[in-house]
């Protein structure tokens, strides 16, 4: 297992700051160099999160900078392509050019969880910018009725990733078996990079279903209709509820109506719990209409609401602290439920613990004066990057560090923890 020297809370707020200036293009934040060369759009949301006290400027820049790549349909791209750096599946796979909606720069065609209100709600609760929510507010209003209109692919308010680079986790095993029943997708031209690619990979088949998308001009029609992924996340929709609630907050600063989404975090509270509730939260697979079993950490998105009624708080609280998740292991929170035949301490979002869902989930426990769980979770966040630096993901059970070195969410939210402790 790895280690590092011990850092006092001043010299680890200078590191994660050094990490974030050296990721910074002068555009957007990449989310570390190297392997992930762009602007993602779910990382900017957590590191305009992790900013806000302590570098508003560049909070403001890096939210200003992803919303460059909205789509005039009120999309938000999960990728932004600020820079010339090589990365596969690039600009040339996306096509982004070649559609009506689509901006000049360069963006990819799948969305990504909407965490940008409540990035800019976070942002304003520190600076107080009332101008600057003002000048964001129409965009993700834009945002909120695009996934409103276009993938409420279920007909009860829960937006569908269409997807899995969709969820933020895109190994997670809840995919798996949508991901098993696919059928042989094809697509209208010859893709040379994909040629080259093993045809059995799992990467593999998750472009071909992004092509199988783009193909369709990327019409909302052929989603309800025709794509053969469509899985409801509670992750995604706790994430957008949280968002809704916060647009409706700002709302009187932007002189709009705060009825819509409070509207519309009601409509999907409703359809969290009729539809994804079965003792914990799951997925569920548009297409085949069945709860996806696996329990995740995305299973606890819903916690954001606090709204949510109390005995399924209680409920999925008891789900979070029992042996399946945080009672088992040495840090928080595995990513899948350790129990089951698909976890895997060492993958991607199949085990490992990440900075970002231990950090909604210490928000989530404010938000149900749930404050000795809140401590906890925070806590130990600290404790695997003062062992292991800002790494992508950690083991849960020795903290060891995995993926990439210094993860610009990783250092944001830390930041944003340590700032927590001077407050308290």
């Amino acid at each position: 297992m790895e280690g590092r020297p011990a850092v006092d809370d001043a010299a680890l707020g200078r590191e994660a700051l050094a990490v974030l200036d050296a990721n910074w293009t002068g555009t957007g934040t990449v989310p570390a160099p190297g392997l992930y060369p762009h602007q993602w759009s779910w990382d900017s949301a957590f590191v305009v999160m992790g900013l806000a006290r302590h570098r508003p400027d560049r909070a403001r820049d890096e939210l200003t900078s992803l919303l460059r790549g909205q789509w005039a349909n009120g999309m938000i791209p999960h990728i932004v392509f600020h820079t010339r750096e090589a990365y596969f599946p690039g600009p040339s796979v996306w096509r982004s050019q070649d559609n009506p909606s689509a901006p000049r720069v360069l963006t990819s065609g799948l969305t990504a969880p909407p965490l940008h209100a409540l990035a800019l709600w976070w942002l304003y609760r520190h600076t107080g910018d009332a101008a600057f929510v003002r000048h964001v507010y129409p965009a993700l209003a834009a945002q909120h009725a695009h996934l409103a209109a276009t993938r409420d692919l279920g007909g009860d308010g829960l937006a569908a990733i269409v997807h899995p680079w969709e969820s933020g986790m895109e190994d997670s095993p809840a995919w798996d078996d949508a991901l098993a029943a696919l059928p042989e997708l094809r697509h209208g031209h010859r893709e040379p990079d994909l040629e080259q690619r093993r045809p059995d990979s799992a990467h593999d088949r998750y472009v071909r279903l992004a092509l199988s998308y783009r193909d369709s001009g990327y019409r909302p029609e052929y989603l309800r209709d025709e794509h053969p992924f469509a899985v409801e996340d509670p992750m995604f929709n706790g994430v957008w509820l949280a968002s809704c609630q916060a647009m409706a907050d700002l709302a009187p600063l932007a002189r709009a109506d705060p009825a819509p989404h409070t509207e519309q975090a009601e409509r999907i509270r409703r359809a969290l719990l009729d539809r994804l509730w079965d003792g914990c939260f799951h997925a569920r697979d548009l297409r085949t209409g069945r709860l996806i079993r696996v329990c995740t950490v995305g299973g606890f998105g819903p916690l954001l609401d606090p709204g949510l009624p109390s005995d399924r708080v209680r409920a999925t609280v008891e789900v979070l602290e029992s042996a399946r998740f945080m009672g088992a292991t040495g840090y928080p929170v595995p990513s899948c439920e350790i129990r089951a035949p698909q976890f895997d301490r060492t993958r991607y979002w199949r085990g490992p613990s990440w900075v970002n869902t231990n950090w909604l989930l210490r928000r989530a426990a404010d938000a149900h004066a749930l404050h000795q769980l809140g401590a906890q979770l925070a806590g130990a966040t600290l404790r695997l990057v003062r062992q292991s630096g800002f790494r992508e993901c950690f083991d849960p059970f020795d903290g060891s560090g995995r993926g990439c070195r210094d993860f610009s969410w990783s250092a944001a939210l830390t930041l944003d923890l340590l700032a927590d402790t001077v407050d308290e």
